[in-house]
């Protein structure tokens, strides 16, 4: 199997426009037309996990955390980083990372998270903005479904759970070709007034090629009339964090027990006990600091995340349960996600989860 075909499975998974911009995710080491023959899923791409990969014939490995994060001058070896790129590159495994790709999917890293904790009801903690994008066209009425259905296939029309989604309204166009034209109504020189329909349908951002595509192969016009706008409405199903709750209330001792087991946690580090029973919790993969805030604002009685520090504690300001699990911890199920939705959709063929364990964070 081609790289190539992977690539497009996982960007299916995760669409690498859902990243943050901070990120660096896709294909960061191997090139797309070499053959596979088999894939590695990990948390990490180390060094260990590089050299499970050769044992195991598997030269694609699929890693949650980008080994190249930082802009690199040299490759030498001289830190782990350095280290693994250049076993990768001997060894010619390539490297594909998601992180915050698939931290921002409905089904992603949050997702996971509450679905391991037994959260029901969960939806997003943060909506995504800047994110949706409208395209506004005018087209004859012959031609309005083969334009619409082709804009609907390229992905445009999805509004939360809804598909297909678009506004048409009729009116009169008008226009005239010149001598380089070749109207698809009427003839050069010779104003034309005709009934056109327009058609509204909103897009995520990352589609726009495709979108555009579509929109230039079935529109009947040889000039496409077609307007893009940038929407400031928030996207409901890309999100930073979720918010669930569970079926009954827990007590703060019972919760991070709960927490503690089903995470696997070494260690949890809490603000002070509210006196108050844990039923609506926020969740944040990774490092999660920046939201503490949206976690009191939506009501939780508890936030779980990674990477907290010291005074950071304090701004749960007696409002809800602050705990830090760590950050792996936080992230723990993301890579059998990984390896589940791989074998559904490419089966027959060798899909692996790593045993290496790349926790860098070890508990006395």
């Amino acid at each position: 199997m081609k790289l190539q075909e992977i690539l497009a499975v996982l960007e299916e998974m995760a669409p690498l426009g859902y990243a943050e911009d901070f990120d660096n995710v896709g294909l960061l080491v191997g090139n797309s037309n070499q053959d596979i023959s088999g894939v590695l899923v990990c948390h990490d791409a180390l060094e260990n996990v590089i050299d499970e990969a050769v044992a195991k014939n598997c030269n694609l490995i699929v890693c949650f955390h980008p080994i190249l994060f930082a802009g690199i001058k040299k490759i030498t070896g001289k830190n782990y980083v350095e280290r693994a790129i250049l076993k990768a590159i001997k060894n010619d495994v390539a490297i594909y990372a998601v992180h915050t790709a698939l931290d921002n999917h409905q089904k992603g890293v949050n997702k996971i998270f509450c679905d391991a904790l037994g959260l029901i009801n969960s939806k997003v903690l943060i909506p995504k903005e800047n994110y949706i994008q409208k395209l506004v066209t005018f087209t004859i009425p012959e031609n309005v479904e083969k334009l619409r259905n082709a804009l609907f296939e390229a992905g445009a029309g999805t509004i939360g759970n809804y598909e297909d989604c678009s506004f048409n309204s009729k009116g009169i166009g008008t226009y005239m070709g010149n001598e380089n034209s070749n109207p698809a109504i009427g003839s050069r020189f010779e104003f034309v007034e005709t009934e056109e329909i327009k058609i509204e349908v909103t897009f995520e951002k990352h589609l726009q090629g495709k979108i555009l595509k579509a929109l230039f192969t079935n529109h009947a016009y040889e000039e496409v009339a077609y307007e893009i706008y940038k929407l400031e409405n928030k996207h409901q199903n890309i999100d930073l964090g979720r918010i669930g709750e569970f079926e009954n209330p827990l007590s703060e001792n019972e919760f991070l027990r709960l927490v503690q087991e089903k995470l696997q946690c070494g260690g949890i580090r809490h603000s002070v006990f509210t006196g108050k029973p844990i039923k609506k919790v926020a969740v944040l993969g990774g490092s999660g600091s920046f939201a503490i805030k949206n976690a009191i604002n939506s009501g939780a009685d508890a936030y779980l995340t990674a990477d907290l520090k010291y005074h950071q504690f304090y701004e749960a300001e007696n409002q809800l349960l602050l705990a830090d699990i760590g950050h792996f911890e936080s992230e723990r199920y993301t890579k059998n996600y990984i390896v589940d939705y791989l074998k559904e959709k490419i089966t027959n063929f060798a899909i692996i989860l790593s045993e290496e364990n790349t926790n860098p964070v070890k508990y006395f």
